[in-house]
Parts: structure tokens; sequence; C-alpha cells
């Protein structure tokens, strides 16, 4: 199989974890008593301790790698910033979309950085695609809860956006690996970039929806998240 083949598909299967998740939420939404509420708060948590994971142990250390000091805190800086400039303007505008911009702004950076990772032979491409898959699904089961509580949008529509949204993955992919994987710095400005936001929107969003007074489930479900990111990174340095 060629390389390029091969990181088209993995991005694929990442995108295709959020219609994955949509489903899920769909049936959940049918039969609501067979998750239950703990159970559907900790795939909440689980989906913000992946994002967690994936700031920590790929997109930080791999675009601080990239770039000196001063630069790297003024990335970080500017992501935080304008995604909190955007989570106001959509609080604004009544919009529902905040898990939806979550979901998008670590999958975009992720698919370029896995292409970007295989086309200059580092390997943490396949652990970016663990990571993806692992966030994409609670990601996407929260992104349709909160769309089809507030949206005009039936939701077979909903579950068709996202498997479009898909899409995105294999695009993104390809333009890390055939345009900027040769670009080290704006490679790592946008992991610094897009880790802030991601931050931003885990402790703004995710974090206070998985909140259960005296249950502990969501906080597990957090620590399983992140856990099932260092277990892939360690298997990675291990090889």
């Amino acid at each position: 199989m060629a390389e390029i083949t091969y990181i088209l598909l993995l991005s694929l299967m990442a995108g295709a974890a959020m219609p994955a998740g949509a489903l899920l939420a769909k049936f959940d939404l049918v039969h609501p008593s067979l998750l239950g509420s703990s159970w559907r708060h900790f795939i909440v948590a689980f989906g913000g301790g992946a994002l967690v994971s994936a700031v920590a142990l790929v997109l930080v250390p791999e675009g601080a790698s990239k770039l000196p000091l001063i630069p790297a805190a003024l990335c970080f800086a500017a992501g935080g910033a304008c995604f909190y400039l955007l989570d106001t303007y959509l609080n604004k505008l009544n919009s529902s979309v905040g898990q939806l911009v979550a979901m998008l702004s670590d999958f975009i950076p992720e698919a370029i950085a896995l292409g970007a990772a295989f086309a200059v032979g580092e390997g943490t491409g396949l652990l970016l695609a663990m990571l993806m898959v692992l966030q994409n699904l609670p990601e996407g089961f929260n992104a349709y809860e909160e769309l089809n509580s507030s949206a005009q949008l039936s939701s077979n529509k909903i579950v068709l956006a996202f498997s479009g949204l898909a899409l995105v993955g294999p695009i993104s992919a390809a333009t890390g690996y055939y345009i900027l994987a040769q670009y080290d710095v704006l490679m790592g400005a946008l992991m610094l970039f897009a880790s802030a936001g991601i931050l931003y929107l885990v402790f703004q969003d995710i974090a206070p929806e998985s909140k259960i007074e005296h249950q502990g489930m969501p906080a597990i479900g957090a620590v399983a998240g992140f856990m099932l990111g260092l277990i892939g990174n360690m298997m990675l340095l291990a090889n």
C-alpha cells in the first residue's frame, strides 16, 4: 500500500469516529435507559481526557520542539485568546456549536500533523491517528446531543453533516503530507495555537458539562481518556 493511501485511510478512519459517536448518541436519545446519566457524563469526560492527552503528549511537545521559547509562548497565547473571542461571539449568537468547534479545533491540526509526521519519517503519525479516534468518538457523541437539543436540524441531517466532516481528515492529512511538512516553524505554530484552543474549550465547555454532583464517574472518564493516550505514547517510545 502506498504511504499516502495509508495516511488517507488513517485520517478517514479517525474522521469516521465522529458520525459513529453521533449514531451512538442518537441511539442513546431513543433508549436513554441503556446508558444512564452516569455513563453519559463518563463519555463526555472521556473525550475531555483524550483531548488533554493529545495536547500534553503530542501537540505541545511537538510544537515546542519546532519553535524558540518566545514565539512558542506567543503562539500558545494567541490560540487561547482567539478561541476565547470565538466562544464569546458564539455565545452572543446563542449558538450551540461549542462541541462542534472543539471537535474540529483538534481534528484539523492533528490530521495535518499526521500527514506531516509521515512525510518527515517521524513515528508519531500512528499515535496521532489512535488519539484522534479516541477523541472523535466521544466528541461526536457530545456534539450530536448539543446540536440535537437546540439546532433546527433533524437527527439524520446532523449525522449526515458529521459524515461530511469526516472528509476533512484526508484533506487535512494530504495538506500536511504534501505542503506543510517542509515548514517546521509553521507546523509548530499551528500545533501550539490549536493546543491552547483545545485546553480553553475543554475547561470552558466539556469539563463543566461532564460534572455530576456527588459522583466520580466523570472524573474517572477523564482519567481513562488521558490514560489511553499515555499508553499509546509509551508504546510508541518503547519501539
